[in-house]
């Protein structure tokens, strides 16, 4: 199995039970150490690797665990390792991409106590919470909310308001986003650099707990969300000077179907012009479901195109999970 790594987290920063209004080690025993292996073939492995590792979050007494999607995306094997060093076999039940979750079901006991889903909503700028990653407090942060903003990724993802956290967990992948309540407001994504006046400071970007409850029981059920498949173009994006530009194409998506290339800018996506990479992304949405027809304006070495894509349905690229 992959290895957590030797990384630490400063004694100044881990957070101190008589600071928090429950029992902070309670709430830290639902945090499991996630081991994943991806075939070589699989459609995600040059992009994210064979072996993947980080942490999940059990929010079942059936032993259901949650996590950050990317670490268990087309996994043939994937094993949770407790606090107290137990692993049992788990098996990935859903994964969602226009969220970011996935889900996991732990194929023996566990032994550990669910953490309560909370509402992140309530959430303010400046409000004290744990990002939590498995192996007792030594391996949490005692952070703050620096920011609720949409974030935009350049592999066609949109959060319409993210949680924005700091200090920066080391291994911030499915991390818990522990709040005042001592429940869950959120799953831990991404590690960001944030400016300011002295400097940039590194911060994780968190998935809000709140975008989970309408399709969970769809995830249990059947593996992914019971809605239209959004259209996806199979292509790396990002925003310049220059406006949104294209850094890189999925192997045989549409984007490489249809010839564009990295360093391709986009205009206009139907005729309309395109603001940012956000504004990029939910147009193409707005055109219908996976498999319509996006009309696309670039501008590539000074001369304006308009290539014509046939949307895909980016779940039909992976592999699915193997049956238990």
């Amino acid at each position: 199995m992959a290895s957590q790594g030797d990384w630490k987290i400063p004694a100044s920063t881990q957070p101190k039970p008589g600071d928090y209004g429950y029992d902070l080690d309670h709430a830290l025993a639902a945090m499991v150490q996630l081991s994943a292996r991806v075939p070589a073939e699989a459609f995600t492995a040059e992009t994210l690797g064979t072996e993947r590792a980080g942490n999940g979050v059990v929010i079942g007494e059936d032993g259901l665990v949650l996590t950050i999607g990317y670490l268990v995306t087309e996994a043939e094997s994937v094993w949770l390792t407790t606090n107290d060093g137990r692993s049992v076999p788990g098996h990935v039940m859903g994964f969602d991409a226009a969220t970011g979750f996935g889900l996991v079901q732990a194929l023996g006991p566990l032994g550990v106590p669910a953490l309560k889903l909370g509402s992140s909503g309530s959430l303010k700028i400046g409000d004290r919470a744990v990002v939590a990653g498995a192996g007792g407090r030594q391996r949490c942060v005692a952070a703050q909310i620096v920011a609720r903003q949409e974030f935009a990724g350049y592999w066609e993802y949109v959060l319409d308001e993210a949680l924005f956290t700091a200090p920066s967990h080391p291994n911030w992948g499915g991390t818990a986003l522990i709040g005042p309540e001592g429940d869950l407001l959120g799953i831990g994504s991404l590690q960001l650099q944030q400016g300011g006046t002295s400097g940039p400071r590194a911060i994780n970007m968190v998935v809000p707990i709140d975008l989970l409850p309408p399709i969970l029981d769809d995830l249990t059920s059947r593996g992914r969300a019971n809605r239209p498949a959004r259209p996806w173009l199979g292509l790396y994006a990002t925003e310049s000077e220059d406006g949104v530009v294209v850094m890189g194409l999925a192997d045989n998506g549409p984007a490489e179907a249809a010839d564009l290339r990295a360093g391709d800018v986009i205009e206009a996506v139907a005729g309309e012009p395109v603001a940012d990479l956000a504004d990029f992304f939910r147009s193409v949405w707005a055109l219908g479901e996976a498999g319509v027809r996006v009309p696309l304006t670039i501008r590539r070495d000074g001369r304006a195109m308009k290539p014509i894509l046939v949307s895909g349905d980016r779940e039909r690229f992976l592999m699915s999970p193997p049956l238990h």
